[in-house]
């Protein structure tokens, strides 16, 4: 097996990413080590490893621009080399035969133009993009000037050969797509966004021949958006993919999956109830393994074309990376949980047992133990959670409590986070409590449909119930208790703020705070405007936690990165002027250069030092000092 292994540089100021080889029976050992790093490997039917880095090619006159190049390792061994680069650069990669598929972006007009097009932006010092459509940007990044299509190419004894464009016409159809190639390597199946009146899309799935171009509609509904993960059975005859409803103010999320025929497109779900969160077939095409969110875990279950579903793995884990061996015998994932970090595995399937293989980043250890809670909500349901108690958490010595709301807000505790870790917290003493409030996935289509349009009430009402449970353990200190949350979490935690005053401390991370205001900014307005309806309506007020300001006397620390898209800094702006301007007690931690997440290692530390310095403050009664990351 092949994986990319991301670690931290020499520099200690940013992380980068390189191939490794994972044996069966073996040492796992690195393959490629280059200052920009690799990533999207594939293996050829020879068993070289295709792959993309933005590596300076050795054998160029003059070097080009840093934009990723497809490069080839060879499998009997020596140096890798550059087979295809682009202008725009190249992303996925697809291999069948001695077939390659690639997406790259183009800007507007001829492909054959795009050099010269580039090298004039740059030389006039133009930045500019120009829309005419929606949206604008993504999570972090700009979408823009170029337009991403899909090239086929062969692969020639030295570099691929035969390059066309595919999809000409695309425009933007392919942001932020997927697709496969079908095991002869003869059709395409991308997904295709639809433009719609007033801002609105759907996404399709079509079938395009790489021998011609040509591209027809396999998958459509007005109704629904056909998306990944997509998974072509090695038989080449049938397609797995996610189908997903599209919302509305009385239509929830909601997602299954969908196996259709790649001839005709006639398709059912299957296996409902089980969000597919990773596909693949087995060797044989008679089922379909799935990955899919299932009370706080995330296991596999095999789904027979002609039979019912049956879950696989019966541990606490999550699984992601499904890969089944050719004959059938085992699958191969990475294996992860609330206490495990990723790592790969193999799977026996026909009995599920499970062994773990050697890794090519050893486990962090956790120091505590986390237990599993439930307790009973107002409405009846049951709400379940982890909790992570720190070592010594007794009655005798009881921990202080931090609530830990997750995003989404359609997910699940049931995996291992590099960003919002527990065990960190766990190490300070603090006992964190992870709950799956309604919205959750893993629980059923009723979960998810009694917090649906109602995020503030609902769902505060579920986390009461829980965090009730938990400070009623004798080993957890019921009066030191503080809550955080980020994106949807920190909307929650904007909510509980101007809501309630049992906490001591809240942290709020990425949140939206006045809904209206950040209806129109996000990224992505039209789903959210699915289900709040048009911006002024009554649920943005029923529901925003900016009109409970008057309310809030709890110390609260703000926290947002200026290239959020997804949750704009303007939300924090906006949360932080208002606090200032009624005096509550709080902090702002900006990040000029971190988007949703906090990615740069100099940032991570700062971010926990500054959450818990105020959690020291505020919870357990320490004299603030102001962290030195932060100085």
């Amino acid at each position: 097996m092949i994986s990319t292994v991301q670690s931290l540089n020499p520099d200690g100021k940013s992380f980068g990413t390189a191939l490794w080889a994972v044996p069966l029976d073996g040492e796992p050992y690195r393959l490629t080590r280059s200052a920009k790093g690799e990533s999207a490997a594939v293996f050829t039917d020879a068993g070289d490893v295709l792959f993309t880095s933005a590596r300076p090619d050795p054998t160029a006159k003059e070097p080009g621009e840093e934009v990723p190049a497809l490069w080839l390792l060879p499998r009997a061994g020596g140096e890798a080399r550059q087979v295809a680069t682009r202008p725009g650069g190249i992303g996925g990669v697809r291999t069948a035969g001695d077939v390659v598929v690639f997406v790259s972006d183009v800007l507007d007009g001829e492909e054959s133009a795009d050099e010269e097009k580039r090298k004039a932006r740059k030389e006039a010092g133009i930045s500019a993009i120009l829309h005419e459509g929606y949206p604008v940007r993504y999570w972090d990044h700009d979408l823009g000037p170029g337009r991403p299509r899909l090239f086929a190419a062969r692969l020639g004894a030295d570099r691929l050969e035969d390059v066309r464009d595919l999809t000409p016409d695309a425009g933007d159809a392919l942001r932020e797509g997927g697709f496969e190639l079908t095991p002869d390597g003869t059709t395409v199946i991308s997904t295709w966004r639809v433009q719609l009146p007033k801002g609105e899309s759907r996404t399709e799935l079509v079938a395009i021949d790489v021998a011609t171009g040509e591209r027809r509609v396999l998958l459509s509904d007005e109704a629904h958006d056909f998306t990944g993960p997509l998974a072509i059975s090695p038989d080449g005859a049938r397609l797995a993919c996610s189908r997903d409803r599209l919302t509305s103010l009385d239509v929830s999320a909601y997602s299954e999956l969908w196996i259709a025929d790649l001839a005709t497109g006639q398709g059912r779900a299957y296996a409902p109830g089980l969000w597919p969160s990773d596909v693949d077939w087995a060797p044989d095409s008679s089922a379909v393994y799935i990955a899919a969110d299932h009370q706080g875990r995330r296991p596999v279950f095999r789904v027979p074309l002609d039979g019912e579903p049956a879950r696989l793995t019966q541990d606490d884990a999550s699984y992601l990376g499904l890969n089944p061996s050719p004959d059938g015998r085992w699958i191969y994932a990475l294996r992860s949980a609330v206490d495990l970090a990723p790592a790969p595995a193999r799977i026996d399937a026909a009995t599920g047992e499970i062994a773990d293989l050697l890794s090519p980043a050893p486990r962090p250890e956790v120091t505590g133990t986390l237990t599993e809670v439930t307790a009973t909500a107002d409405d009846g349901t049951t709400i379940r959670g982890w909790l992570a108690l720190p070592e010594g958490a007794s009655a005798a010595s009881p921990a202080p409590f931090v609530l830990f709301i997750h995003g989404g807000p359609l997910g699940s505790w049931n995996d291992w986070q590099w960003r919002w870790q527990s065990w960190i917290l766990a190490q300070h003493g603090y006992a964190v409590l992870m709950p799956d409030p309604c919205m959750s996935t893993g629980y059923g289509q009723e979960m998810i449909d009694r917090g649906w349009g109602d995020w503030g009430p609902r769902t505060q009402a579920d986390l009461d119930a829980i965090v009730d449970a938990a400070l009623a353990r004798d080993d957890i200190d019921s009066e030191r208790i503080a809550a955080m949350g980020g994106s949807f979490g920190g909307y929650m935690a904007n909510w509980l703020a101007g809501h309630t005053d049992r906490y001591k401390a809240i942290v709020t991370h990425a949140s939206l705070w006045n809904l209206d205001q950040f209806a129109g900014t996000t990224d992505a307005a039209m789903y959210w405007q699915r289900e709040f309806g048009l911006p002024g309506g009554e649920r943005y007020s029923l529901l925003s936690p900016h009109n409970a300001l008057d309310k809030i006397t709890t110390p609260m620390l703000v926290i947002h990165g200026d290239k959020d898209y997804r949750v704009p800094i303007g939300e924090a702006l906006r949360l932080w002027w208002d606090l200032r301007r009624t005096e509550v007690d709080a902090k702002f931690l900006y990040f000029p250069d971190e988007n949703h997440w906090i990615l740069k290692p100099g940032n991570i530390v700062a971010w926990y030092e500054t959450v818990l310095a105020f959690l020291g403050q505020h919870v357990l009664g320490q004299e603030w000092k102001r962290p030195d990351s932060v100085a």
